[in-house]
């Protein structure tokens, strides 16, 4: 291996470096967070969760690896005497092709599952492979950089599952190959794929997707691409070493780390809340299964916290009944909900009857942007009660899980904190997602640096969780 950064200048190689791992297991997702001993975020990953949650700890944790690194050789490139003036549009490039590989990689494997399950039925058969392969050339539009298909989601099983259906839909017919049949395939078939994992690593493919980068940029001279493979090099011949791993989330007792290093879901969102927004003062997390209203102080420390009931009514779960009542993604609920023009009253949130009453307001020709609209409303009422109970809302409110995401729950929000307490400042970040897995982390540097501190006041708070 080349240690050599322009073909021309020897340089010494880095050494390994140490990095920190928080791993949040929730309810529907489970995110990844990587930090180095300064406590800035290097990498994120995020999956589907599932009975295994082995399998989904692993994949959340190589995606934040794979990130890590991405964002480690995009630094690598911007200091680089010869990359420098091409280091964002390699890098991106590269990030595109990586992904395109790891996306190829998943819909072989889905294309495999379907045929297997409908082996014996030939006709359904050949219909679905006209669909893969048009999901085949989708993909190289996807990740070609040039915007001709919009990614609408970071998660295979939705970019998949709304193409296969789009595409299902145009070839189906009621009498011979009913379209209820095609998804019942797809439906099966990526169950099969997300238990499988995936080794995409870093290390084991970086060279291929610099390879393919490089090969679809008309810039890539041989001098540039001579320079991008040392600095690959380089990167490679100093691998993160873990210095330790902390576990939080719904999930945290079936994490596969020892006693010592869980922590409560309660620590982990007011630390990393506050790690985010130094002023926040009062945490706001809707997850998957539950609801948190949390009140930290200057250093991030948990002085008082309230949770929902064990019903999941108003969090993410609930959000997703509707979005399958709908035959919609999850995502795609908060901009529909947007595009309201009136105010419709949802007398529960109750998930059991969220189907039936969802049907009662089609039935009664509500429309459906009207309906999400007061569903969401209705989220964001019952998540109210719980910062009430949890002391109110004080400046900064900070505003995390996945639904801080959906852009009409943040709507909805503003418009209850205002009414309740006044104009108050609210955080919202795209990453809210990881705050629980960025607490995690910033508790496993805190282990390795004061052992002593690593459970302050915020310890009756952890024991109450």
């Amino acid at each position: 291996m080349s240690a050599v950064h322009d073909g021309a200048t020897p340089q010494t190689p880095p050494r390994a470096f140490t990095c920190y791992v928080g791993i949040d297991l929730g309810s529907t997702t489970t995110k990844s967070v990587v930090i180095d001993a300064d406590g800035v975020v290097l990498g994120r990953g995020i999956t589907n969760s599932r009975s295994n949650y082995d399998l989904a700890c692993e994949i959340a944790r190589s995606e934040a690896f794979v990130d890590a690194q991405m964002s480690r050789l995009n630094r690598s490139l911007e200091s680089h005497p010869v990359l420098k003036p091409h280091a964002r549009v390699l890098g991106a490039a590269l990030s595109r092709s990586f992904r395109y590989r790891q996306h190829a990689r998943q819909l072989t494997s889905l294309r495999g599952a379907s045929m297997e399950i409908c082996a014996a039925d030939q006709p359904r058969a050949a219909v679905l492979g006209r669909i893969f392969d048009e999901m085949d050339a989708l993909a190289e539009k996807m990740y070609s950089g040039l915007g001709v298909v919009e990614k609408r989601s970071e998660f295979f099983r939705d970019i998949a599952g709304a193409q296969f259906q789009k595409l299902a839909e145009a070839v189906a017919d009621p009498k011979t190959m009913p379209f209820e049949e095609l998804v019942g395939v797809f439906d099966k078939a990526i169950l099969r794929v997300e238990n499988e994992g995936d080794d995409l690593t870093f290390e084991g493919n970086a060279r291929a997707a610099l390879a393919r980068a490089l090969s679809r940029w008309a810039s890539a001279g041989p001098e540039i691409a001579g320079a991008a493979a040392a600095a690959l090099d380089e990167l490679l011949a100093s691998p993160p070493v873990v210095g330790a791993s902390v576990g939080t989330g719904y999930g945290r007792a079936r994490l596969p780390f020892a006693r010592e290093q869980i922590r409560s879901e309660i620590l982990c969102h007011g630390l990393g809340a506050h790690a985010m927004f130094p002023g926040t003062r009062t945490v706001l997390d809707i997850g998957g299964q539950d609801t948190k209203a949390i009140q930290v102080d200057g250093e991030g420390i948990v002085t008082g916290f309230q949770m929902n009931d064990r019903c999941a009514a108003g969090c993410g779960r609930y959000l997703g009944y509707i979005a399958d009542e709908m035959s919609l993604g999850v995502h795609e609920l908060g901009p529909l909900a947007e595009q309201s023009t009136r105010r419709i009253k949802i007398s529960s949130t109750c998930t059991v009857f969220a189907g039936a009453e969802l049907r009662d307001r089609l039935s009664l020709g509500e429309k459906r942007e009207d309906i999400l609209a007061g569903l969401h409303r209705a989220i964001i009422l019952r998540a109210m009660s719980i910062l009430a109970r949890s002391g109110g809302v004080r400046d900064e409110l900070t505003f995390t899980g996945g639904v801080a995401n959906n852009p009409a729950a943040v709507r909805a929000l503003r418009e209850l904190v205002a009414e309740n307490y006044g104009e108050k400042h609210l955080n919202i970040s795209s990453s809210s997602i990881f705050t629980g897995a960025l607490g995690a982390a910033l508790f496993a540097l805190r282990d390795t640096q004061r052992p002593e501190a690593s459970a302050p006041a915020g310890k009756d708070a952890e024991a109450r969780a």
